[in-house]
């Protein structure tokens, strides 16, 4: 399954850009934003994001 990971502008909430990855890429990519304090909104991809 692949998911898009969007990052979240600290101020208003919008996203600032996106990135589709595999599952097994989600968890580093969590913990990461994560240490830095940077928001993130994750959702399945669907067929048009591949």
């Amino acid at each position: 399954m692949r998911f898009e990971i969007m990052r979240l502008d600290d101020v208003d909430g919008t996203a600032v850009d996106s990135t589709v990855v595999d599952a097994a890429s989600v968890n580093r990519i969590v913990q990461q934003a994560a240490s830095i304090g940077q928001r993130l909104y994750i959702r399945p991809a669907d067929a048009a994001t591949r």
